[in-house]
């Protein structure tokens, strides 16, 4: 069975204002405290009765949280900050629907994370590319470790310059 869930503009706006209220903690907080309060809201999700359409969106959140830590990415200050909010989110177990209401405590998370993940694919695309790039460059390592840098960095650079040309914020 297959089931669409139209968001109108109004709803659109309620979970535009819940982000809002995430912004405001993602400023003040450290980014290591939600990160772990991401990856503890991780592992404490109810996703054993949780439907597939939300379990495949929550595993967008692993994907954000291996992007935000990975040094060498260096993922943009923008892109840091958007990605925070939506770990703040995930994180808040009293957000619009209370994640531990059995089946559709995390449906709105999974919306949430829906539209950030969408917010942010170009972003997510180019992550996927440096990580391919930085595979096949380990595979067939340059003469040094400093060549390898640079490489990794050119790289780097040119996907976060595809980004700005495509009008997503890139800095």
């Amino acid at each position: 069975m297959r089931i669409t869930i139209e968001i109108e503009p109004k709803d659109l706006t309620r979970f535009q204002q819940a982000l809002q209220r995430s912004r405001h903690v993602a400023q003040e907080a450290d980014e290591a405290d939600i990160l772990d309060a991401a990856k503890q809201a991780l592992d404490s999700a109810p996703l054993a009765t949780a439907p597939s359409y939300v379990r495949k969106r929550i595993a967008g959140v692993q994907r954000l949280i291996v992007m935000l830590e990975d040094e060498a990415w260096a993922l943009p200050t923008q892109c840091r900050v958007d990605v925070l909010e939506a770990l703040v989110y995930f994180s808040d177990p009293e957000d619009l629907i209370p994640d531990d209401i059995e089946v559709i405590g995390l449906l709105d998370d999974a919306i949430m994370l829906e539209l950030l993940l969408r917010k942010l694919a170009p972003v997510l695309r180019a992550y996927a590319d440096f990580c391919k790039f930085r595979e096949e460059l380990a595979a067939a390592p340059p003469a040094t470790r400093q060549e390898y840098a640079v490489s990794l960095a050119r790289k780097r650079d040119a996907l976060r310059a595809r980004l700005g040309r495509s009008g997503k914020r890139a800095a």
